[in-house]
């Protein structure tokens, strides 16, 4: 045995003399002062500046348990009675499920379970070996006596719990942060970058009720490119993905921030455009189709081979109606505005 782990060897056996006052498997016992003694516990999380004198009938009430590498010490929905400190090895945890990446590692001298107990719940975690370890086991009523037999071990308990609580917030804040980035993955069409159809109903009906309640107007254009499938079926769909990216970075230059836009399906548009009424919102959706076509008659993008045009349908919110009353209303414009011969705006 070389001297590191030797060293190791004979500090976990002399620790263990210490706590539970077993058998010890060295040839000879130890004798240990009190200095000896305290420097021993100062390995251990909870015991640091702890008198060993305050403890030590309490830890012969402990337990020691070998826990196996993989072996699930911790899981949610098992009623947990104990704390669990490393005296040697370490464990892992995990949170969702076993297999779940991992979110911390247990060494010597930590401990896991106190959670648990302080909240009188079940574990929030999934705690396995690491490797095999072994552990001290301390009942959640002689926890309660070592906070009473000493000021150092409550304290140490409480900073515990208080970096357990810090570390969760970070979890969560990081979990929030995903979960916003999810969102935003969610309600966002990936090939344009604009808001998707399953958002639009939230985000149109809560404008829409704002502008009737301050009495405003608000008006909704709906859009399509002509003649894309046959841009599609010509020039191939990666093509027709750089025109519709294309359309939807001019729409975005047009309209103001607080307008909404969105890709409503396959290769048609729909803006809200809060307190702007008809004949206003004509003049705008005439100005951007002409920015349309002569944006895409300019382009340097040698997939868009031919000038792009679109056709427009605009109408007004009418008080009292639904949002679906009022795309209903977009669309027949815009389907006047097909059959009056594509490249055109109507009401």
């Amino acid at each position: 045995m070389n001297c590191v782990a030797q060293s190791t060897y004979l500090r976990r056996e002399t620790l263990e003399n210490l706590l539970l006052q077993g058998e010890s498997t060295l040839s000879q016992p130890l004798a240990i002062n009190s200095d000896y003694k305290r420097s021993l516990l100062e390995g251990l999380e909870l015991f640091q500046g702890v008198c060993p004198d305050d403890v030590q009938e309490l830890l012969q009430r402990c337990d020691r348990r070998d826990l196996d590498k993989g072996e699930l010490l911790l899981s949610p929905g098992e009623k947990n009675e104990y704390v669990y400190i490393v005296l040697s090895g370490a464990l892992n945890v995990h949170v969702g499920s076993p297999e779940a990446p991992l979110l911390a590692s247990m060494d010597m001298g930590a401990c896991v379970g106190e959670m648990s107990i302080i909240e009188d719940r079940d574990p929030s975690a999934y705690v396995s070996g690491a490797e095999d370890t072994h552990l001290l086991l301390i009942h959640q009523s002689v926890l309660w006596e070592m906070v009473h037999a000493s000021h150092e071990f409550a304290k140490n308990l409480l900073i515990m719990l208080s970096e357990r609580v810090r570390s969760h917030n970070h979890v969560i804040a990081d979990s929030y942060g995903e979960l916003r980035k999810f969102e935003r993955h969610a309600r966002t069409d990936a090939l344009t970058g604009l808001s998707n159809r399953h958002t639009m109903e939230e985000s149109f009906e809560r404008e829409i009720r704002r502008c009737e309640n301050d009495g405003d107007p608000v008006s909704l254009i709906m859009i399509d490119i002509d003649n894309f499938k046959i841009f599609n079926d010509r020039f191939g769909h990666v093509a027709g993905d750089r025109a519709l990216s294309a359309v939807a970075s001019i729409l975005r230059h047009q309209f103001r921030p607080r307008d909404l836009l969105v890709r409503f399906g396959g290769d048609e548009f729909a803006i809200l455009l809060p307190e702007v009424a008809e004949s206003k919102a004509m003049t705008i959706a005439d100005r951007v189709r002409m920015a349309v076509s002569g944006d895409t008659d300019d382009s340097d993008d040698s997939l868009i081979q031919i000038p792009i045009r679109i056709s427009m349908g605009v109408a007004e919110h009418e008080h009292g109606k639904s949002l679906p009353s009022l795309l209903r209303a977009a669309d027949a414009a815009l389907y006047r505005a097909k059959h009056a011969g594509r490249n055109a705006v109507c009401n």
